[in-house]
Protein backbone atom coordinates (compact mmCIF):
# COMPACT_ATOMS: atom_id res chain seq x y z
CA UNK A 1 0.00 0.00 0.00
CA UNK A 2 1.82 3.13 -1.18
CA UNK A 3 1.76 6.34 0.76
CA UNK A 4 -0.38 9.18 -0.57
CA UNK A 5 2.61 11.42 -1.33
CA UNK A 6 4.59 8.76 -3.23
CA UNK A 7 4.41 8.69 -7.02
CA UNK A 8 4.83 5.13 -8.30
CA UNK A 9 6.64 4.61 -11.61
CA UNK A 10 7.68 1.49 -13.49
CA UNK A 11 11.43 1.40 -13.82
CA UNK A 12 12.86 -1.79 -15.40
CA UNK A 13 16.36 -0.32 -15.12
CA UNK A 14 16.27 -0.01 -11.34
CA UNK A 15 19.64 -0.54 -9.63
CA UNK A 16 20.30 -4.27 -9.25
CA UNK A 17 21.76 -3.90 -5.75
CA UNK A 18 18.63 -2.03 -4.59
CA UNK A 19 16.41 -4.66 -6.20
CA UNK A 20 18.22 -7.57 -4.49
CA UNK A 21 18.13 -5.79 -1.13
CA UNK A 22 14.39 -5.13 -1.51
CA UNK A 23 13.64 -8.76 -2.37
CA UNK A 24 15.72 -9.91 0.62
CA UNK A 25 13.71 -7.72 3.01
CA UNK A 26 10.43 -9.05 1.58
CA UNK A 27 11.62 -12.65 2.05
CA UNK A 28 12.71 -12.03 5.65
CA UNK A 29 9.38 -10.40 6.54
CA UNK A 30 7.38 -13.20 4.90
CA UNK A 31 9.38 -15.90 6.71
CA UNK A 32 8.22 -14.50 10.05
CA UNK A 33 4.67 -15.65 9.21
CA UNK A 34 5.56 -18.96 7.57
CA UNK A 35 8.04 -20.21 10.18
CA UNK A 36 6.62 -18.78 13.41
CA UNK A 37 2.94 -19.01 14.36
CA UNK A 38 3.37 -17.41 17.80
CA UNK A 39 3.38 -13.82 16.59
CA UNK A 40 1.79 -11.08 18.63
CA UNK A 41 -0.65 -8.52 17.30
CA UNK A 42 2.01 -5.83 17.70
CA UNK A 43 4.37 -7.81 15.45
CA UNK A 44 1.65 -8.08 12.79
CA UNK A 45 1.08 -4.32 12.89
CA UNK A 46 4.85 -3.73 12.66
CA UNK A 47 5.07 -6.05 9.65
CA UNK A 48 2.25 -4.15 7.95
CA UNK A 49 4.04 -0.83 8.51
CA UNK A 50 7.25 -2.32 7.16
CA UNK A 51 5.37 -3.53 4.06
CA UNK A 52 4.18 0.05 3.52
CA UNK A 53 7.77 1.29 3.72
CA UNK A 54 9.12 -1.37 1.37
CA UNK A 55 6.39 -0.74 -1.21
CA UNK A 56 7.61 2.84 -1.61
CA UNK A 57 10.76 1.38 -3.19
CA UNK A 58 8.96 -1.02 -5.58
CA UNK A 59 9.58 -0.22 -9.26
CA UNK A 60 9.13 -3.60 -11.02
CA UNK A 61 6.57 -6.38 -11.34
CA UNK A 62 8.51 -9.05 -9.40
CA UNK A 63 8.85 -6.86 -6.33
CA UNK A 64 5.14 -5.91 -6.54
CA UNK A 65 4.32 -9.63 -6.57
CA UNK A 66 6.39 -10.13 -3.42
CA UNK A 67 4.50 -7.27 -1.77
CA UNK A 68 1.15 -8.89 -2.65
CA UNK A 69 2.29 -12.23 -1.23
CA UNK A 70 3.33 -10.54 2.02
CA UNK A 71 -0.05 -8.81 2.36
CA UNK A 72 -1.79 -12.16 1.83
CA UNK A 73 0.20 -13.70 4.70
CA UNK A 74 -0.56 -10.72 6.95
CA UNK A 75 -4.30 -10.81 6.20
CA UNK A 76 -4.54 -14.59 6.71
CA UNK A 77 -2.68 -14.39 10.01
CA UNK A 78 -4.85 -11.47 11.17
CA UNK A 79 -8.02 -13.39 10.31
CA UNK A 80 -6.81 -16.37 12.33
CA UNK A 81 -6.06 -14.08 15.28
CA UNK A 82 -9.55 -12.59 15.04
CA UNK A 83 -11.20 -16.01 15.07
CA UNK A 84 -9.23 -17.00 18.17
CA UNK A 85 -10.03 -13.76 19.97
CA UNK A 86 -11.73 -14.24 23.37
CA UNK A 87 -14.25 -11.95 25.03
CA UNK A 88 -13.78 -11.63 28.79
CA UNK A 89 -12.76 -14.84 30.51
CA UNK A 90 -13.68 -17.29 27.74
CA UNK A 91 -14.33 -17.77 24.07
CA UNK A 92 -17.75 -17.31 22.47
CA UNK A 93 -19.89 -20.42 23.07
CA UNK A 94 -22.58 -20.86 20.41
CA UNK A 95 -24.49 -23.54 22.36
CA UNK A 96 -24.63 -21.40 25.47
CA UNK A 97 -25.85 -18.42 23.42
CA UNK A 98 -28.65 -20.46 21.83
CA UNK A 99 -29.71 -21.86 25.22
CA UNK A 100 -29.93 -18.37 26.72
CA UNK A 101 -31.80 -17.11 23.64
CA UNK A 102 -34.42 -19.87 24.02
CA UNK A 103 -34.78 -19.04 27.69
CA UNK A 104 -35.22 -15.35 26.91
CA UNK A 105 -38.04 -16.17 24.46
CA UNK A 106 -39.88 -18.23 27.08
CA UNK A 107 -38.77 -21.66 26.03
CA UNK A 108 -37.88 -22.78 29.57
CA UNK A 109 -37.44 -21.30 33.03
CA UNK A 110 -33.93 -19.88 33.57
CA UNK A 111 -31.79 -20.91 36.48
CA UNK A 112 -30.80 -17.30 37.01
CA UNK A 113 -32.80 -14.16 36.12
CA UNK A 114 -32.13 -12.74 32.68
CA UNK A 115 -31.24 -9.05 32.72
CA UNK A 116 -33.45 -6.75 30.68
CA UNK A 117 -34.12 -3.01 30.69
CA UNK A 118 -37.82 -3.61 29.89
CA UNK A 119 -40.39 -4.86 32.40
CA UNK A 120 -40.21 -8.63 32.47
CA UNK A 121 -43.30 -10.84 32.37
CA UNK A 122 -42.60 -13.84 34.60
CA UNK A 123 -45.08 -15.94 32.66
CA UNK A 124 -42.60 -15.98 29.78
CA UNK A 125 -40.16 -17.99 31.86
CA UNK A 126 -42.80 -20.50 32.99
CA UNK A 127 -43.97 -21.32 29.50
CA UNK A 128 -42.52 -24.80 29.56
CA UNK A 129 -43.11 -26.27 26.11
CA UNK A 130 -45.02 -23.24 24.80
CA UNK A 131 -44.05 -21.66 21.44
CA UNK A 132 -41.11 -19.28 21.51
CA UNK A 133 -41.87 -15.58 21.74
CA UNK A 134 -40.06 -14.38 18.63
CA UNK A 135 -41.66 -10.96 18.85
CA UNK A 136 -39.82 -10.28 22.09
CA UNK A 137 -36.38 -10.95 20.65
CA UNK A 138 -37.49 -9.06 17.56
CA UNK A 139 -38.22 -5.93 19.58
CA UNK A 140 -34.78 -6.13 21.13
CA UNK A 141 -33.18 -6.52 17.70
CA UNK A 142 -35.12 -3.57 16.27
CA UNK A 143 -33.62 -1.33 18.92
CA UNK A 144 -30.15 -2.04 17.44
CA UNK A 145 -31.11 -2.01 13.75
CA UNK A 146 -32.55 0.59 11.37
CA UNK A 147 -33.55 -1.98 8.75
CA UNK A 148 -37.26 -2.06 7.92
CA UNK A 149 -38.86 -5.50 8.51
CA UNK A 150 -40.07 -7.07 5.26
CA UNK A 151 -42.02 -10.15 4.26
CA UNK A 152 -40.02 -13.28 3.53
CA UNK A 153 -40.75 -16.83 2.49
CA UNK A 154 -39.64 -20.29 3.45
CA UNK A 155 -37.34 -21.85 0.92
CA UNK A 156 -38.74 -25.31 0.18
CA UNK A 157 -41.92 -27.18 1.14
CA UNK A 158 -42.77 -28.26 4.67
CA UNK A 159 -43.04 -31.87 3.61
CA UNK A 160 -41.92 -33.74 0.55
CA UNK A 161 -43.77 -36.70 -0.82
CA UNK A 162 -41.32 -39.09 -2.34
CA UNK A 163 -42.43 -40.19 -5.74
CA UNK A 164 -42.00 -43.81 -6.61
CA UNK A 165 -40.47 -44.54 -9.94
CA UNK A 166 -42.55 -46.80 -12.12
CA UNK A 167 -40.27 -49.26 -13.83
CA UNK A 168 -42.13 -50.77 -16.72
CA UNK A 169 -40.95 -53.58 -18.89
CA UNK A 170 -40.44 -52.66 -22.48
CA UNK A 171 -41.91 -55.00 -25.01
CA UNK A 172 -39.36 -56.41 -27.36
CA UNK A 173 -39.75 -55.14 -30.90
CA UNK A 174 -40.40 -57.98 -33.23
CA UNK A 175 -39.30 -57.22 -36.77
CA UNK A 176 -41.21 -58.71 -39.63
CA UNK A 177 -38.74 -60.14 -42.10
CA UNK A 178 -41.23 -59.69 -44.93
CA UNK A 179 -41.10 -55.90 -44.44
CA UNK A 180 -37.31 -55.78 -44.69
CA UNK A 181 -35.87 -54.48 -47.95
CA UNK A 182 -32.47 -55.32 -49.26
CA UNK A 183 -30.38 -52.34 -50.40
CA UNK A 184 -30.23 -51.92 -54.14
CA UNK A 185 -27.12 -53.53 -55.53
CA UNK A 186 -25.41 -51.39 -58.13
CA UNK A 187 -22.80 -52.79 -60.45
CA UNK A 188 -20.26 -50.80 -62.39
CA UNK A 189 -21.98 -51.41 -65.70
CA UNK A 190 -25.27 -50.07 -64.28
CA UNK A 191 -23.81 -46.57 -63.92
CA UNK A 192 -24.09 -44.52 -67.11
CA UNK A 193 -20.86 -42.65 -67.42
CA UNK A 194 -21.45 -39.08 -68.58
CA UNK A 195 -18.92 -37.30 -70.68
CA UNK A 196 -16.89 -34.48 -69.17
CA UNK A 197 -19.48 -31.69 -69.19
CA UNK A 198 -16.98 -28.97 -68.27
CA UNK A 199 -14.61 -29.70 -71.18
CA UNK A 200 -17.54 -29.92 -73.61
CA UNK A 201 -19.10 -26.62 -72.52
CA UNK A 202 -15.75 -24.76 -72.50
CA UNK A 203 -15.23 -25.90 -76.09
CA UNK A 204 -18.74 -24.68 -76.99
CA UNK A 205 -17.99 -21.19 -75.63
CA UNK A 206 -14.68 -21.11 -77.54
CA UNK A 207 -16.46 -22.03 -80.76
CA UNK A 208 -19.07 -19.26 -80.30
CA UNK A 209 -16.33 -16.67 -79.69
CA UNK A 210 -14.46 -17.94 -82.73
CA UNK A 211 -17.55 -17.33 -84.88
CA UNK A 212 -17.36 -13.64 -83.96
CA UNK A 213 -14.12 -13.36 -86.03
CA UNK A 214 -12.16 -11.58 -83.29
CA UNK A 215 -14.88 -9.03 -82.57
CA UNK A 216 -15.15 -7.94 -78.93
CA UNK A 217 -18.44 -8.66 -77.15
CA UNK A 218 -19.91 -7.45 -73.88
CA UNK A 219 -19.23 -10.11 -71.25
CA UNK A 220 -22.72 -9.80 -69.79
CA UNK A 221 -24.38 -10.17 -73.20
CA UNK A 222 -22.24 -13.23 -73.79
CA UNK A 223 -22.72 -15.20 -70.57
CA UNK A 224 -26.21 -14.15 -69.42
CA UNK A 225 -29.15 -16.38 -70.18
CA UNK A 226 -32.18 -14.15 -69.46
CA UNK A 227 -34.35 -17.23 -68.93
CA UNK A 228 -32.06 -19.16 -66.58
CA UNK A 229 -29.91 -17.64 -63.79
CA UNK A 230 -28.08 -20.88 -62.83
CA UNK A 231 -26.93 -21.41 -66.42
CA UNK A 232 -25.68 -17.82 -66.51
CA UNK A 233 -23.48 -18.62 -63.50
CA UNK A 234 -22.27 -21.79 -65.24
CA UNK A 235 -21.42 -19.80 -68.38
CA UNK A 236 -19.23 -17.45 -66.34
CA UNK A 237 -17.56 -20.50 -64.79
CA UNK A 238 -16.79 -22.04 -68.19
CA UNK A 239 -15.55 -18.70 -69.54
CA UNK A 240 -13.04 -18.44 -66.68
CA UNK A 241 -11.16 -21.46 -68.09
CA UNK A 242 -10.67 -19.71 -71.43
CA UNK A 243 -9.39 -16.58 -69.68
CA UNK A 244 -7.12 -18.62 -67.41
CA UNK A 245 -5.54 -20.45 -70.38
CA UNK A 246 -4.99 -17.17 -72.22
CA UNK A 247 -7.36 -18.07 -75.08
CA UNK A 248 -9.75 -15.24 -74.23
CA UNK A 249 -8.86 -11.63 -73.40
CA UNK A 250 -10.79 -9.48 -70.96
CA UNK A 251 -10.64 -5.70 -71.24
CA UNK A 252 -12.57 -2.50 -70.49
CA UNK A 253 -13.60 -0.35 -73.46
CA UNK A 254 -12.17 3.14 -73.05
CA UNK A 255 -15.08 4.92 -74.77
CA UNK A 256 -18.07 3.09 -73.22
CA UNK A 257 -16.48 1.62 -70.10
CA UNK A 258 -18.13 -1.77 -70.84
CA UNK A 259 -16.33 -5.02 -69.89
CA UNK A 260 -15.67 -6.97 -73.08
CA UNK A 261 -14.08 -10.28 -74.08
CA UNK A 262 -12.60 -11.59 -77.32
CA UNK A 263 -10.58 -14.56 -78.55
CA UNK A 264 -6.84 -14.02 -78.68
CA UNK A 265 -3.69 -15.96 -79.45
CA UNK A 266 -2.70 -18.15 -76.53
CA UNK A 267 0.63 -17.04 -74.98
CA UNK A 268 3.63 -19.35 -75.24
CA UNK A 269 6.28 -20.20 -72.70
CA UNK A 270 8.59 -17.75 -74.44
CA UNK A 271 6.08 -14.94 -73.83
CA UNK A 272 6.02 -15.71 -70.10
CA UNK A 273 9.82 -15.88 -70.09
CA UNK A 274 9.95 -12.42 -71.66
CA UNK A 275 8.01 -10.97 -68.74
CA UNK A 276 4.35 -11.63 -69.48
CA UNK A 277 2.51 -11.82 -66.15
CA UNK A 278 -0.87 -13.44 -65.44
CA UNK A 279 -3.39 -11.26 -63.65
CA UNK A 280 -6.22 -12.63 -61.52
CA UNK A 281 -9.62 -11.07 -60.91
CA UNK A 282 -12.61 -12.00 -58.78
CA UNK A 283 -15.97 -11.14 -60.35
CA UNK A 284 -19.11 -10.95 -58.21
CA UNK A 285 -22.22 -12.22 -59.99
CA UNK A 286 -25.44 -12.62 -58.04
CA UNK A 287 -29.12 -12.60 -58.98
CA UNK A 288 -29.40 -8.83 -58.49
CA UNK A 289 -26.50 -8.26 -60.92
CA UNK A 290 -28.08 -10.74 -63.34
CA UNK A 291 -31.43 -8.89 -63.36
CA UNK A 292 -29.77 -5.47 -63.56
CA UNK A 293 -27.58 -6.50 -66.52
CA UNK A 294 -30.62 -7.84 -68.40
CA UNK A 295 -32.36 -4.51 -67.91
CA UNK A 296 -29.36 -2.28 -68.72
CA UNK A 297 -28.10 -4.16 -71.82
CA UNK A 298 -31.59 -5.18 -73.02
CA UNK A 299 -30.76 -8.89 -73.17
CA UNK A 300 -33.69 -10.85 -74.59
CA UNK A 301 -32.04 -14.00 -75.96
CA UNK A 302 -28.92 -15.88 -74.83
CA UNK A 303 -25.84 -15.99 -77.04
CA UNK A 304 -24.96 -19.38 -75.53
CA UNK A 305 -27.70 -21.92 -76.32
CA UNK A 306 -29.85 -23.25 -73.48
CA UNK A 307 -28.42 -26.51 -72.19
CA UNK A 308 -30.73 -29.35 -71.11
CA UNK A 309 -30.52 -30.34 -67.47
CA UNK A 310 -28.05 -33.16 -66.98
CA UNK A 311 -29.37 -36.47 -65.70
CA UNK A 312 -27.52 -39.49 -64.38
CA UNK A 313 -28.90 -43.00 -64.45
CA UNK A 314 -28.00 -45.26 -61.52
CA UNK A 315 -29.44 -48.73 -61.97
CA UNK A 316 -33.05 -48.36 -63.09
CA UNK A 317 -33.51 -44.80 -61.77
CA UNK A 318 -32.58 -41.40 -63.17
CA UNK A 319 -31.25 -38.55 -61.02
CA UNK A 320 -31.23 -34.90 -62.17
Amino acid sequence: MPAANVEMAYDPDQDQEATRDLRKKYRETTQKFTENQDISTEDVAAALNQADTLFNEVRAINEATNDSALLVHISMFSAAKARAMKSGSGAFDVDDFVARLITYMGGRKPLTPVGDNEEEDTSEYDAGGAPLDWERIGRRALAKSKRVPVMDFMLGPLSIEQKKRNIGKRARLEKNKDDMKKPQEIREEDITRSENETTKNVATLERILNDLDGEAVNIFKFIINPHDFPQSVENLFYLSFLIRDGKCAFQIEEETGEPTIMLCQQPTQEDYADGLVKNQMVMEFDMHTWKRAIEVFNITEPMIPQRPKSETRIGSKWYG
